[in-house]
């Protein structure tokens, strides 16, 4: 059946047939996009029409009216309709019974409607007191009735908004970075709104009404496809949930790219965020533009009375060869050659960035299309350009965008078009894999005094992750891009074999901190020969922190800080030759010692709880201020005689009181004066689910039933599951258990990656228990939702596990935490 077919029996039928012309133009595969959004108007359009003439019965001066989506004939699935029901105020009853008529249909088919009867002039004076009610108007369609009221509206609304557009359009501007601040950046949300966020279909919406205002225009290359985009995304999101719903949960993202037909949420979203990057990028210029021309409107009259009337000449202001500033942006100088200039996009994005000015749209666009490559390698000059647009500080993020926005960086760094818009499954980070080696060079700027090569500390922080965009590990790959990439803009051999070390290890410092134990000397050794040098290790050292500060609020803190800075103390001490072969126990506080002495006396757990709100080590590198200290929860110290069964009997105990651990630590620790016999120490950094905090009595009140079996910490844990069952969510990828290769001559470490939830250790614990492991040592660390811990466990004779017995050990553990 063709559309007029369709359309046809919507009319001869009445609201039963447009229900189910409605249903086969939904179901109908071979149309989709703009097409049926289209189609779906049109046959909208002829029922409405269709009830409008019945209802009329020779009523004059009345005509429908479709604002908003529906005015722009953008109906989605789900879509509401917008619709005004225009008079001329000389019947009021009859057009009162005239909506009823048309609004009840609507509703007793269960669509969404947006409603209103109005006068012309009542709109026009609603307009003007209400921006959205603007905005609707401004796409303003006649559908059906006096076709002339529908012009003259349409007429004087557009007048209206031309004439208010210096008082409306700052308003909208502001209407626009409030949306944003509430909704987030479309571009990297993993759940985003693809209306309200930054960059969606709200800011396209806007940037409409700035170009009916004939003040400004948007950059129109592309617009339309990422704005047709976005549409296409919210139509299969509204099939596929059959919801009016214009959040992308990640539930229903798989669903949404099968109905688009791509490959997988990943490529979805990679479109997602091109398209809201097009969006934002076009919206930046825009609303620049309109500052601009406000300023000079402002501006203009007063100059015109000082210079006696004419043309002011716009002022400019050297800033490098070829690079002037011109009324607040960066522009090409008038004897500026990019054809005959490669270095020039480099220079003029590199001054910009130093002037903290953003690069005029024209000149973006000037040196895209007339610009020569660069040689490979690049000129001294090219490759200091760049390092000076990476180490500007905040400012290059909108100098880079806007030379991504013309595709100049994918010229200049081929490998980076696999990372570009690449989304990232983590709650950790809270960016794509290009806004994040961005940031991390924002960052790593910060740092640059702290090392003595910034240069190849900035290059580093761009292609630390380069790799994410091939298969495999991102760190192996990456290095051997980086290789490749750090030759052809020029360094030499030496300084690439140092970038290239800084990729492939650039995970290495904090992980070893976080996960290993820093008093075995394997553990520092292996570091010290992965890193190489001095220089190498300064360099990393600065690396790890601005990739860890990039990533998110829940990657880096005093705590990190300070195990990464005393595993960098030890390395460097090892690198020059004046580590101790031997390792050498830190020494237990005073207070440790004293927990231990009386949990060996009284032969049972004693433990005490401190508030920990200052960082653990101040002089640790960090650059945390003093002043105003960040809260690191509560430290729960716990001395038990060296038994079996502490572990999983600990950590039950505090998952049964709702206890979360971000750190945990566990040594066995002898006792003074040649007493025989050791104690457990067990130092956890610990915060409560909700509520406060238990007692520090009824906490060991608890442990000493868990140790001596009288209270079944599995039972309680299952009852508590089984009350509060869990909620629908994101399914988590399953644990993963390995053995760390070569990590410790004193211990085997097994390593275990698993998604964080209450009782997580004491599962862990019962397992190596039951694998008759000891637990030598332990460093456990949370990241967002992900438990990354490792475990120093040996025989009963206190050796390392044989190869196939650690193997053994690991997949037993992997098999406990999958059940």
């Amino acid at each position: 059946m063709t559309s007029t077919d369709t359309r046809v029996e919507a009319e001869d039928s009445g609201p039963s047939g447009y229900a189910a012309a409605r249903l086969r133009l939904l179901q109908e595969g071979a149309r989709s996009g703009p097409p049926r959004r289209t189609a779906l108007a049109e046959l909208t359009d002829d029922w409405l029409t269709g009830l409008f003439t019945a209802g009329t019965q020779g009523l004059r001066g009345v005509s429908l009216v479709a604002v908003g989506g529906y005015g722009r004939g953008e109906l989605s699935p789900r879509s509401d309709l917008d619709l005004l029901l225009l008079h001329d105020g000389s019947d009021s009853g009859a057009v009162a019974a005239l909506a009823d008529r048309l609004w009840y249909p609507v509703w007793d088919l269960g669509l969404d409607l947006d409603h209103s009867v109005r006068t012309p002039a009542e709109a026009r004076r609603t307009a003007a007191e209400d921006l959205k009610v603007q905005l609707g108007l401004l796409d303003a369609r006649h559908i059906a009735g006096d076709l002339g009221l529908t012009a003259g509206l349409r007429t004087a609304v557009l007048a209206d908004w031309r004439n208010q557009a210096p008082k409306r359009l700052p308003e909208l501007q502001e209407l626009c970075a409030e949306r944003a601040e509430r909704q987030g950046e479309l571009q990297y949300l993993l759940e985003p709104d693809l209306k309200e966020a930054r960059g969606g279909l709200r800011d396209a919406v806007a940037l409409r009404a700035v170009a009916a205002s004939w003040l400004a225009d948007a950059p129109r290359e592309g617009l339309a496809d990422a704005r047709r985009r976005l549409l296409d995304v919210r139509d299969a999101l509204h099939l596929a949930t059959g919801r009016a719903t214009d959040r992308l949960a990640l539930q229903e993202q798989d669903q949404v790219a099968a109905g688009l037909g791509l490959l997988d949420a990943d490529t979805l979203l990679r479109q997602v965020y091109e398209a809201a990057r097009v969006v934002s990028y076009a919206s930046d210029v825009t609303w620049r533009e309109v500052g601009r021309v406000l300023r000079s409107r402002a501006v203009r009259p007063r100059l015109r009375a000082m210079l006696g009337g004419g043309r002011p000449v716009a002022e400019r202001s050297p800033l490098a060869e070829g690079v002037v500033e011109q009324d607040g942006e960066v522009v090409l100088a008038r004897a500026a050659r990019p054809e005959r200039d490669p270095v020039l996009p480099l220079r003029a994005a590199a001054a910009a960035a130093q002037a903290d000015l953003p690069l005029s749209l024209h000149a973006v666009r000037r040196m895209a299309a007339a610009a020569r490559p660069l040689p490979t390698p690049w000129p001294a000059e090219a490759r200091e350009q760049l390092v000076t647009l990476l180490g500007s500080g905040r400012p290059t993020i909108e100098v880079w965008e806007a030379l991504e926005a013309e595709g100049l960086i994918t010229r200049l760094l081929p490998d980076w078009e696999r990372v570009r818009c690449r989304p990232q499954r983590n709650a950790v980070h809270i960016w794509t894999v290009d806004r994040h080696l961005i940031e991390t060079a924002v960052r790593a700027s910060e740092l640059t005094r702290r090392v003595g090569r910034p240069d190849l500390l900035l290059v580093a922080a761009l292609l630390h992750d380069i790799g994410k965009g091939w298969p495999g590990d991102h760190s192996v790959a990456g290095e051997i891009i980086a290789r490749d990439v750090a030759a052809r803009i020029g360094f030499d051999r030496v300084d690439v074999a140092v970038l290239a070390t800084l990729v492939r290890h650039h995970l290495l410092l904090v992980d070893t901190a976080t996960r290993r134990d820093l008093e075995d000397p394997a553990t520092v050794r292996s570091v010290a020969e992965a890193v190489g040098s001095q220089g190498t290790l300064e360099l990393l050292h600065a690396l790890t922190e601005a990739d860890a500060l990039a990533t998110g609020p829940a990657a880096w803190s005093s705590w990190r800080g300070s195990l990464v800075a005393d595993l960098v103390k030890r390395v460097s001490a090892v690198l020059s030759g004046d580590a101790p072969e031997e390792p050498e126990a830190a020494a237990p506080t005073a207070e440790m010692e004293r927990l231990a002495i009386e949990a060996f006396r009284t032969g049972g757990p004693v433990l005490a709880l401190r508030a920990q709100t200052e960082p653990l080590d101040t002089e640790a590198g960090s650059d945390t201020d003093p002043d105003d200290p960040e809260p690191l929860g509560v430290e729960l110290l716990i001395a038990v005689p060296d038994q079996p069964g502490v572990l999983p009997s600990v950590a039950g105990v505090l998952a049964v009181h709702r206890l979360t651990v971000r750190t945990a630590e566990l040594r066995a620790l002898d006792l003074p004066d040649g007493v025989e016999g050791s104690v457990l120490l067990l130092n956890w950094r610990v915060a409560a689910e909700y509520g406060s905090l238990p007692q520090a009595a009824r906490l060991r009140a608890d442990l000493v039933r868990a140790l001596d079996g009288s209270l079944d910490i599995a039972a309680r844990l299952a009852e508590r599951d089984a009350a509060y069952p869990r909620r629908r969510g994101v399914v988590a990828p399953p644990a993963r258990v390995t053995v760390a290769p070569a990590a410790s001559r004193l211990a085997t470490v097994i390593e275990v990656r698993a998604h964080d939830a209450p009782g997580l250790l004491h599962r862990i614990g019962r397992a190596l228990e039951t694998a008759r492991v000891r637990v030598r040592s332990m460093h456990v660390s949370t990241l967002g939702a992900n438990a990354v811990d490792a475990f120093y466990v040996t025989g009963t004779k206190g050796e390392p596990l044989p190869g196939e017995e650690a193997a053994s050990v690991a997949r037993a553990l992997e098999e406990a935490l999958r059940a």
